[in-house]
């Protein structure tokens, strides 16, 4: 699914929330300039096609601070223990984390 992208997803450990809506410990399993992946360990009351404002906190080796971005659901797949959701990123407030944090996950993704 990754390679069939016209936008590289990278993978990550990103921990990943939307604030009353997807709290708890989730991570973000794939992320790439257009959208992303969380895989969510607890109940979240997302719906598809609705933007949420969607908080990031990356992994501390990439010393990037937290940021938010404008996402939209696109699909939601619901597991025994856990559900992933697909998101498409609208916008991005503070764009310029958002570019260093891919920048360097492709960074690292090439060094490999």
């Amino acid at each position: 699914m990754l390679e069939n992208r016209i936008n590289p997803r990278y993978r990550t450990l990103a921990r990943a929330h939307i604030p009353a809506v997807l709290e708890g410990d989730n991570l973000i399993k794939d992320i790439s300039i257009t959208g992303c992946c969380i895989e969510c360990t607890t109940y979240a009351d997302i719906k598809s096609n609705v933007q949420y404002q969607l908080e990031i906190e990356p992994e501390s080796t990439a010393k990037i601070g937290k940021f938010s971005l404008l996402v939209e659901t696109k699909w939601i797949r619901t597991g025994d223990y856990s559900s992933e959701v697909g998101f498409n990123i609208v916008a991005s407030p503070k764009g310029k984390s958002f570019q260093r944090y891919v920048d360097y996950l492709a960074y690292r993704s090439a060094v490999k």
